[in-house]
């Protein structure tokens, strides 16, 4: 199959469009496709000799002839280029116009606007447009483009993706939101080449990268425009970095007071968030709510996603002050805009602790109070509890702690002592927590990696190491106790050693709590 490109970009290879181009091209699995450029095409000087002295053929000789033979022969035509001016750029309206040698020189009379037949029969080829544009939304910036494009092939004859907010695709710190579009024009080139483009797919690729209000804003930082002072610009581009950053806050409820402090160039900007937006201050600064304290070379290393943020923290590469909750609400506050899925995927389960720890509070509670009740009681739990998991994502220690709780039920059942019985139950549920510590995902991670992201959060050193120290403390807890416990056992209030021992876990948890907060803090102010 003959796939051809024309590169109507001035920039070439390096063009916004060819970047999608590409992408396209990797969907459609095409790696072969030639690409031709419409640089050095001189202007059609009007002569019409290759109407009526050369037959077809152009009088000058300047490449176009071999792009019009590749032309003729190309099963697929992709034309990429950028908008300009609300058109193509100039050196490919000299392509365009050079086609007239693939017409012929009377008029079809089956034609309503009194247009010329084709020389060829092409009427088998396929042709997609591709270009990027500087506006927020390409909507009702390609009237031209796609008026003259549908004189070439007619209204339905070709395909169209044009991009708005084009410019972006050359920010390296945006680079996580314009890999997702890529991802989709990728789609797209797969359902090209297969039969069409779905209307779905064609629907997320017209979809603005971000919202008119935050591109406007990061377009303006990006050529370093002052508000109202159109005139003037601001050279400094650590100023600009911040101000593009500032302007993909999206507000909460809550006021906050960033403030940046770039160590490698001495410099520090606030940002002042609120409900109505983001507001750089360059001076006379408010106390901060949280300072960050980094070289501006690592911050924006972490802003392309070179590397991440989290790693340079544990890394001691920046450090931060004061209230450290913003950290962890920073792809929720900061983060790109989540284009739709497509296609659109099944919500991944959460875990539940609960399901974990059920059948072990039943007999601890129950088997204290009466051997036989309560050894059927953790047998049931055992065998029900499960059935309460299929709404939640399954953890293996749930099944362990399953087998467990039956199996020192039924020792209950048939006449182990009691008094063992129960104490041998938190020893093992704080071996299980020990060694949960140990292995490469520590328990409590499990159940507390929906708050820090899901599954990215496994890839968080300070939340792997939080959640190993705090599931080590667990264990350390019951692996003591059974010697208090085997203790209450030989009293009077032995029936009341299950509620008795409640207190301390309710204590522990409160203390998880606090340790959650405090130590990647800690580790932050480093």
């Amino acid at each position: 199959m003959n796939i051809l490109i024309i590169n109507g970009s001035p920039k070439g290879e390096n063009s916004n469009s060819m970047n999608l181009t590409r992408a396209f091209l990797n969907g459609a699995l095409w790696p072969d496709a030639e690409v031709v450029t419409s640089a050095g095409i001189k202007p059609c000087s009007g002569c019409f000799a290759c109407w009526n002295k050369t037959t077809g053929k152009c009088v000058l000789n300047d490449g176009m002839a071999e792009i019009l033979s590749k032309l003729v022969a190309a099963d697929v035509v992709i034309w990429s280029f950028p908008l300009y001016y609300f058109g193509v750029p100039g050196g490919l309206k000299n392509l365009i116009d050079r086609q007239l040698p693939l017409n012929l020189p009377f008029m079809a009379a089956e034609s309503e606007n009194g247009a010329h037949p084709a020389r060829y029969d092409m009427s088998g080829q396929r042709r997609i447009v591709i270009s990027t544009c500087g506006f927020w939304r390409a909507d009702g910036n390609y009237d031209a483009v796609i008026s003259m494009f549908n004189h070439f092939y007619g209204e339905g004859g070709y395909t169209a993706i044009f991009c708005g907010q084009g410019e972006l695709f050359r920010v390296p710190e945006l680079k996580t939101r314009t890999d997702k579009y890529l991802e989709i024009v990728r789609q797209a080139g797969a359902e090209f080449a297969n039969s069409g483009i779905r209307a779905e797919t064609l629907s997320l690729l017209a979809e603005p990268l971000y919202p008119r209000e935050v591109y406007e804003k990061m377009a303006d930082a990006s050529w370093g425009i002052i508000p109202g002072e159109s005139t003037t610009v601001n050279a400094d581009d650590s100023l600009n970095f911040t101000k593009q950053m500032a302007a993909l806050y999206k507000p909460d409820e809550t006021e906050r007071v960033l403030e940046f402090y770039y160590t490698d160039i001495g410099k520090t900007y606030q940002i002042f968030l609120s409900a109505k937006g983001a507001e750089i201050i360059t001076d006379d600064f408010m106390p901060y709510t949280t300072r960050i304290e980094t070289p501006l070379s690592v911050w924006r290393s972490i802003a392309r996603g070179e590397i991440s943020g989290q790693d340079a923290l544990f890394k001691r590469k920046y450090k931060v002050l004061g209230d450290f909750s913003l950290m962890l609400k920073w792809d929720e506050l900061f983060g790109s805009v989540t284009p739709k899925k497509h296609p659109i995927a099944e919500p991944k389960r959460k875990t539940n602790m609960t399901l974990l720890l059920a059948p072990w509070i039943v007999i601890w509670i129950a088997i204290a109070i009466h051997p036989v009740i309560g050894g059927a009681a953790g047998i049931l739990a055992a065998v029900c509890v499960p059935l309460l998991r299929t709404r939640f994502r399954p953890v293996i220690y749930e099944q362990i702690s399953d087998v467990l709780v039956a199996s020192l039920s039924l020792t209950v059942l048939l006449g182990a002592d009691v008094r063992l019985v129960v104490p041998a139950g938190y020893l093992l549920f704080g071996l299980m927590w020990v060694i949960g510590s140990l292995v490469k995902t520590p328990l409590s991670a499990h159940y507390s990696a929906a708050e820090y992201g899901g599954d990215s959060a496994f890839s968080n050193p300070i939340f792997m190491r939080t959640n190993r120290i705090l599931t080590a403390a667990w264990g350390a807890l019951y692996l003591v106790t059974p010697i208090w416990t085997y203790i209450l056992m030989s009293t009077d209030i032995s029936a009341y050693t299950g509620l008795i021992n409640s207190a301390c876990p309710i204590l522990m948890g409160l203390f998880t709590a606090w340790f959650r907060k405090w130590y990647p803090a800690r580790l932050a102010m480093k």
